[in-house]
């Protein structure tokens, strides 16, 4: 299936449409109580499949890239922020070495097959400086089980060993490789309070029985 921007902007708005102010208020959080603690606030951060902007708009970072094949991804940018509009599996419009994190969130699974995701995670790599990391969260498709296939753009099935042996492949040293980490209810139209995400992200035992998405870090050497 090909995807196109017209496409990608009716999925965007059909996905999250409805709870997009409650998701940015998520990754706020998340960004603060989280991410935050793994990024150097003088980094240079690219948003790989950045969608509609949530976690780069709030990451604390000194330089910040946003990457989507969907146009509208720009018009949600906060400012001062460097917009990529390219296909993630082509060779990245930025030099090599000039990046020292990229983030991805539930985005890899929407390539369309393993060599789409291998050439991305290998173009991450050209483009992280040495000691740069990669932090890839996303569906565990042995802990969602049917629900992975919910979604219409779902095509690579992953899971926190699969993605971690693939940085590997590619150079990365993997410093964090946990299968159950975050739920996987807001993309099923939940939204719990967001004290209770507080709370969660503080209290790591509880994750090994309600995490259902991976997050993994691999560090270039």
């Amino acid at each position: 299936m090909k995807t196109t921007p017209d496409s990608l902007q009716q999925e965007y708005q059909l996905r999250f449409g409805e709870l997009a102010e409650y998701r940015n208020s998520v990754w706020k959080v998340l960004c603060t109580d989280f991410f935050d603690s793994l990024i150097s606030p003088d980094s240079r951060v690219l948003d790989l499949g950045a969608g509609w902007c949530e976690f780069i708009n709030n990451v604390t970072a000194g330089q910040k890239y946003a990457m989507d094949l969907n146009p509208e991804t720009q018009s949600r940018l906060a400012s001062g922020i460097r917009f990529l509009h390219q296909d993630c599996s082509a060779t990245w419009e930025l030099e090599r070495e000039s990046l020292d994190v990229v983030f991805t969130s539930n985005f890899l699974e929407h390539l369309p097959d393993k060599d789409r995701v291998k050439q991305t995670v290998s173009h991450a790599y050209q483009c992280l400086a040495p000691g740069g990391c990669l932090i890839c969260l996303g569906p565990n498709i042995k802990h969602v089980n049917g629900a992975y296939w919910d979604f219409w753009d779902h095509f690579v099935p992953l899971t926190e060993l699969a993605l971690g042996e693939l940085l590997q492949l590619e150079g990365f040293d993997v410093e964090v490789n946990i299968g159950r980490f975050l739920p996987y209810s807001m993309s099923q139209g939940s939204a719990p309070p967001l004290f209770l995400l507080r709370l969660y992200l503080k209290l790591r035992f509880v994750w090994r029985f309600f995490g259902k998405q991976f997050l993994v870090i691999g560090r270039k050497k």
